[in-house]
């Protein structure tokens, strides 16, 4: 397998090399003349940086009207089946208040913290039942070092693996699924919501939280009105059926936002980060291609090189940030790696095929020793 190369800045890559072998090489510093700093005067030079607040009061205002569209057909329909179209629409709703959570603990909504943090916590604890205190501390380190194998934490909570050498850790069930992972993985993603859950309760539990009474606040009430709800309109078959659907729904919606940024790019580990921060996030990250659907469906998350390095930048500039940036890696040499929705994804299962490939032969130790 080769992972597709799309050439938007005019460095090419040996098609020869075999994406696993080129992603665990040493970087090459084709853009070493490269600088954070230059790109960031670019990019400050447009008040790209410049907070909105009454861009974010639509955006708040446009996903209320959503859950609320949805909320009232689920008290309209009644015991219905038909409500597992409205269990789908409350899903896809959860993921768009995801962007709230996301935008508001990247600080890029208000400058006032509190405005930011009461976004943060409504959106996270009360209307999708994740910790936000823990989300925030969660992502910060994955952004310091993406796609890090020590660092960052994305890579460290999933069962699949992105580097044979990951293998050893996984046991019993987790070793079947990292031997098929190129499709587990997506089939799995069903349960990423229920896996937020259990991590909230875990973290508050474990002392993880700034804030835990109010997580837990916030998390106990969202749990008592949304299973009276459900419980009270719905019959017991169906409302576990519409639990089940709403949850798996929101989970694959969860996956699919954050499972094209980042996975089969360029990989490190050891003790030290051995790219500067524009390389870091440039080379481990992956846009995909811009549309008005695409940037509604991920909440202007496709733009994930523009988002790594300026993670404070509201949503709306994204797009110019992305016309910047690609310029100035053009200019540079650097590798900027965008292509469309379906390929995306082709990439991740192709990366994934083959760095458990060794699994499927049985000779991931002879694989380690030619590695070393």
């Amino acid at each position: 397998m080769q992972r597709p190369y799309v050439q938007e800045t005019g460095v090419a890559v040996d098609p020869q090399r075999p994406a696993v072998s080129q992603h665990k090489a040493a970087p090459q510093r084709t853009g070493a003349s490269a600088t954070f700093s230059e790109l960031l005067k670019r990019v400050k030079a447009e008040g790209l940086l410049d907070l909105d607040p009454r861009y974010y009061i639509g955006r708040l205002t446009r996903n209320t009207t959503l859950l609320v569209a949805g909320l009232t057909a689920f008290f309209l329909l009644g015991d219905s089946w038909w409500q597992l179209v409205v269990a789908v629409w409350m899903g896809l709703c959860g993921g768009q208040s995801s962007f709230m959570w996301h935008d508001a603990g990247h600080k890029a909504m208000f400058r006032d913290k509190r405005a930011a943090s009461a976004v943060g916590y409504f959106h996270a604890n009360f209307v999708n039942g994740v910790s936000f205190g823990w989300w925030v501390n969660h992502h910060n380190r994955h952004h310091s070092n993406p796609n890090h194998l020590d660092m960052d934490p994305d890579i460290g909570r999933r069962t699949a693996i992105f580097d044979i050498k990951q293998y050893a850790t996984r046991t019993g069930v987790q070793r079947f699924i990292v031997r098929y992972q190129s499709v587990l993985f997506f089939v799995l993603l069903v349960l990423e919501s229920f896996k937020m859950h259990k991590t909230a309760v875990k973290s508050i539990a474990q002392g993880l939280t700034k804030r835990p009474v109010l997580e837990s606040t916030l998390l106990l009430a969202r749990a008592a009105i949304y299973l009276t709800c459900v419980f009270t309109v719905l019959s017991p078959v169906l409302a576990v059926t519409f639990i089940l659907v709403q949850q798996a729904t929101l989970g694959v919606y969860f996956g699919m936002i954050f499972a094209p940024n980042h996975k089969g790019m360029d990989v490190r580990d050891g003790d030290e980060e051995t790219l500067d921060w524009l390389e870091r996030q440039v080379l481990t990250s992956r846009n995909i291609r811009p549309s008005w659907f695409i940037d509604f469906l991920y909440g202007g998350l496709n733009y994930q090189v523009e988002h790594h390095l300026f993670p404070a930048m509201p949503q709306k500039n994204l797009g110019r940030a992305r016309e910047l940036t690609r310029e100035y890696c053009a200019e540079r040499g650097v590798p900027y790696h965008e292509v469309g929705f379906w390929a995306s994804y082709r990439e991740v299962a192709s990366y994934l095929h083959e760095v458990s490939a060794p699994v499927r032969r049985g000779d991931v130790d002879a694989h380690l020793e030619r590695a070393a």
